[in-house]
């Protein structure tokens, strides 16, 4: 398990009201991610970073993308949603770097994820395919 998906290792559900996440949705959107490849895909499209402020393009975008989901309609939202969620997901990326990656998709960077998005959705749909009645809310009950 790489660092870029490791962040479930500390996750344990208790019933004792401590430690409550708001937004619990969110562990499912980065679940998903991570489970699919989309995170290892999106993380491949950058070089690693060498020193220890490095933050990782893959996490500040599955970052992001949760946050909006959850309701973010700007970085400054979205900053203070993963800070919300950072027991869970670690230090949330700082709006500068959230700005750097988004000024990093250029027409090329688009092109290479949108290509990473395909193989891991084909990957999906494959494993879709495979699953006994197929994809579960298309089931009919009857």
């Amino acid at each position: 398990m790489s660092e870029r998906t490791g962040w479930d290792r500390r996750l344990s559900v208790t019933a004792d009201g401590k430690g409550l996440v708001g937004h619990a949705g969110a562990v499912l959107l980065q679940k998903i991610a991570d489970r699919v490849g989309l995170t290892e895909a999106l993380g491949g499209l950058w070089p690693g970073g060498q020193s220890t402020s490095w933050r990782d393009r893959a996490h500040v975008l599955v970052s992001l993308a949760t946050a909006i989901v959850c309701g973010a309609r700007s970085v400054l939202e979205a900053k203070r949603l993963q800070t919300h969620h950072a027991a869970l997901f670690g230090i949330a990326p700082s709006d500068s770097t959230t700005h750097r990656t988004l000024a990093g998709l250029d027409e090329e960077m688009l092109a290479r994820v949108a290509k990473a998005r395909a193989r891991v959705r084909r990957r999906v749909w494959g494993l879709l395919h495979l699953r006994p009645g197929g994809f579960p809310w298309l089931t009919v009950a009857g």
